[in-house]
């Protein structure tokens, strides 16, 4: 399976860099207004995943027959705090998650600094997570059952 997913993410990575997704000059003609190709992009990730969503929520398992539940997470001040910050640096790197990595593969050196940023947000909010819990109104922490 892990294969699987190799060649899936490196598929989706070759997508996103032959499509412009990942380039910065796009992203910020986007976020611009100047150029309008990346929201095309964005809509027709919607318009391809959402009958596939609504599928497996429907069946309840997926393809293989494993049994999956899509829980609806709660709207809360933390989703938009991070909704915030997500967008900003986006706006301001260029880049969400699968595009740094896209641009590392490209050979950019300059998302290696996004992707410390990513790396140092995520751990300092992991580090925070309980202090920041009752001032944004996030969900307790579940520690995932030990494997036998």
């Amino acid at each position: 399976m892990t294969l699987l997913y190799l060649v899936l993410g490196t598929l989706f990575g070759f997508a996103l860099s032959r499509s412009g997704a990942a380039d910065y000059d796009y992203i910020q003609g986007m976020f611009l207004f100047e150029r309008f190709q990346l929201y095309g992009i964005l809509a027709t990730g919607v318009l391809l995943t959402a009958p596939g969503l609504w599928l497996i929520k429907r069946r309840a398992r997926t393809l293989s027959g494993t049994p999956i539940e899509i829980e609806l997470k709660p709207m809360n001040r933390g989703t938009i705090a991070g909704s915030l910050l997500f967008g900003v640096g986006w706006s301001l790197t260029g880049m969400c998650p699968g595009p740094i990595l896209v641009n590392i593969g490209e050979g950019k050196v300059y998302a290696l600094a996004a992707l410390a940023g990513a790396v140092a947000g995520a751990a300092l909010f992991g580090s925070l997570y309980e202090r920041l819990q009752p001032l944004f109104g996030l969900p307790p922490l579940t520690k995932p059952a030990k494997a036998a």
